[in-house]
């Protein structure tokens, strides 16, 4: 079974996607900030990452910097999700590591594509 973590502070957003991934056969973490979504990458090895952008503690820009710069951690993929979808939003969130992007409300039938397509991609 994959395993997802899911860094999401806003608790309705962070239950909804849970459920609906679970619903599809993933196993879900969830984290509530940039701090305990860096220390669960580390201890619990998920195979793909969503990443808010706008948390407390530490951004989701920055987690995505920190996890791309650990050997430990550079491996997994990042989906940066964000409410902004202003110009230049995507291209920062490549640029801090993420390896793709998506915007709230997110379209679930989308971003279950992106997965998909970035588990196929992982090395086993």
């Amino acid at each position: 079974m994959k395993r997802i973590l899911i860094v999401e502070d806003n608790d309705l957003n962070r239950d909804v996607l849970s459920r609906r991934l679970q619903r599809r056969g993933f196993s879900v973490i969830v984290a509530r900030d940039g701090v305990e979504g860096l220390a669960l990458a580390l201890s619990e090895a998920p195979q793909l990452i969503l990443m808010d952008l706008g948390l407390p503690e530490i951004d989701g820009w920055e987690c995505a910097r920190r996890l791309k710069g650990d050997a430990a951690t550079r491996h997994i993929p990042i989906i940066a999700l964000t409410a902004h979808a202003m110009v230049g939003e995507r291209q920062k969130a490549l640029d801090a590591g993420c390896d793709d992007f998506d915007t709230k409300p997110i379209g679930f039938a989308g971003l279950l594509e992106k997965i998909e397509r970035l588990l196929i991609l992982q090395p086993a």
